[in-house]
């Protein structure tokens, strides 16, 4: 079964993290092999709710650009160095491959053999036999006579001239192996010499005597059907494949390796095979270049965002489930048709929650508690103007499911979040800020919610500082920071240090906007800041 991420916007907010969290457990009990993750740090708000209810953080999703592990290609597809040339070649035969890995015994890739190295072999081979003695039994079709040596080295000779020529020429040493029919003086010879291997052709038969004697020598013999040219042509064939192996093609890819960089290499490259190994040089298998169109897309459910901007990098290339939000429609496309569900709510926990209802699945107690407090940090405690009477109907139930009380539970949920004292103006602003396009504009809007806002306000000049770096080393137009006071119920806004900032934000307001100005009962950027910036823009 396929994994399904499901996964909130970039710099994640509580709603993001504990819906995408709501969100796998129901999918999971419904079967779908469903993992939460985040795209970035988690703020203190989130981390508090999770620990409080002793939920794990959900592990970081770096991309879902497409991965070698991606693509469908030949997973265990590799042979051990001590098979023989034969019984490769018939493998790639079989399988309708041109290449295939070469492991040892522990499984870590030693060389691809491809079937041009094979050809070579055919052409270029010399007379010296490395393998063992079942590799030659296999490929001659063979019986075994004698059986000393497990694995055969030496230098293969074939009878082809007088007995008495060959003996009175030929100088025995225990690494000969000869090929010889029924010729009784030469077997004579060659088990007095104590040879490595005597194969009998065309099931020639050997005297009682020999015999006795190469048992007392150790010489090793088989006996094959075959005719001496026959044998004579198939027993280099027996050799270990290792024996062609020339290590000149290290080039390997990871499972983690990115498929589009894989492209671009293999045009320089030229190959056709490509073993695949994991992090310890163990192979895993072999992808041939027909196999990359063959290619499983990352399958992903969007929750609490619908904006490329927003989401994960590498997007694109991942296949779209579902998406869970209630904002604006956004730029997300898809090549097939989704569940998209989109509502007018404060919260994606409050859709998720409905979701819960559809399906007929019981909520967890810890479950709803997170949900809950999901919703008490998009709507404020219910106060926020992108409430909706279901956000409230729905926050009542999650107070049953859970035991909790969602006021006391607020004020815990932002005190937790007000803490400002062990991270830099820079990484408050970062920690929720999102990015919004306007034609070919952008501009970027972070949000810190405080029960109550004083201490940031005493080191303003610090976040005004901080704004203007952030803008200056982005391609957006302007950043502006909302500090939101919930005991105040209203926002202090700061901005990068640019006239035509002011300029908009004078329009967008019909004030005039200076560095922490209060806008009393602005509390929802997505409802009250961003759509006026964006008629304004």
């Amino acid at each position: 079964m396929d994994k399904v991420y499901i996964f909130g916007h970039k710099f994640p907010d509580t709603d993001s993290v504990t819906s995408a969290i709501a969100l796998e457990y129901l999918k999971r009990s419904l079967g779908v092999y469903a993992e939460a993750r985040v795209l970035g740090e988690i703020n203190d708000e989130t981390k508090y709710i999770l620990d409080r209810f002793n939920i794990k953080t959900p592990k970081y999703l770096n991309n879902v650009k497409l991965q070698i592990r991606d693509i469908i290609y030949h997973k265990d597809f590799y042979l051990n160095e001590l098979l023989s040339i034969e019984d490769v070649h018939d493998y790639m035969v079989e399988n309708n491959i041109t290449g295939v890995p070469i492991v040892d015994s522990e499984n870590n890739f030693l060389d691809i053999i491809t079937a041009k190295m094979i050809l070579k072999e055919t052409f270029d081979t010399d007379n010296y036999l490395y393998t063992s003695y079942d590799n030659i039994l296999k490929s001659l079709q063979a019986s075994s006579v004698l059986r000393f040596d497990e694995e055969i080295k030496g230098v293969v000779n074939a009878v082809t001239y007088k007995s008495t020529t060959f003996i009175e020429t030929f100088e025995f040493t225990n690494e000969d192996i000869l090929i010889v029919g029924d010729r009784h003086s030469i077997i004579e010879a060659a088990v007095k010499n104590k040879v490595k291997l005597i194969i009998l052709t065309e099931d020639s038969n050997i005297k009682e005597e020999h015999l006795n004697l190469a048992k007392e020598n150790k010489v090793n013999i088989i006996k094959t059907k075959f005719n001496s040219f026959k044998t004579i042509k198939k027993i280099m064939f027996s050799n270990y494949i290792k024996k062609i192996s020339n290590g000149n093609r290290p080039i390997t890819l990871l499972e983690t390796d990115y498929y589009d960089d894989f492209l671009e290499e293999s045009k320089t490259l030229g190959y056709n095979n490509y073993p695949i190994v994991d992090k310890n040089g163990k192979c895993k298998g072999l992808l041939r270049l027909t196999d990359i169109r063959n290619r499983k897309r990352k399958k992903v459910i969007l929750v609490d965002h619908n904006e490329i901007s927003q989401s994960v990098d590498g997007l694109e290339e991942a296949e779209i489930l579902e998406v869970i939000d209630h904002h604006k429609i956004g730029d997300i496309s898809t090549n097939n048709p989704i569940n998209f569900r989109n509502m007018t709510v404060g919260s994606s926990n409050t859709i998720v929650y409905k979701l819960y209802r559809e399906s007929r699945i019981e909520i967890p107690r810890d479950i709803a508690s997170i949900m809950l407090g999901g919703i008490i940090s998009d709507t404020l405690a219910l106060t926020s103007p992108t409430t909706t009477d279901y956000d409230k109907e729905v926050v009542e139930k999650l107070e049953e499911i859970s035991g909790l009380n969602y006021k006391e539970f607020a004020t815990d949920i932002f005190n937790a979040s007000s803490n400002i004292d062990n991270k830099t103006p820079i990484e408050l602003i970062k920690t929720d800020i999102k990015t919004f396009n306007v034609g070919i504009k952008s501009f970027k809007v972070s949000q810190i919610i405080m029960m109550n806002a004083d201490k940031l306000l005493k080191d303003k000049d610090n976040y005004i500082s901080a704004l203007n770096d952030l803008k200056n080393a982005s391609e957006a137009s302007f950043v502006l920071l909302l500090v939101t006071d919930v005991l105040k119920n209203g926002s202090y806004i700061f901005f990068d240090n640019n006239q035509s900032t002011i300029n908009i934000l004078s329009r967008s307001f019909d004030v005039n906007v200076y560095e922490g100005l209060f806008l009393e009962d602005i509390v929802s950027r997505k409802k009250q800041v961003i759509p006026l910036i964006m008629e304004n823009e």
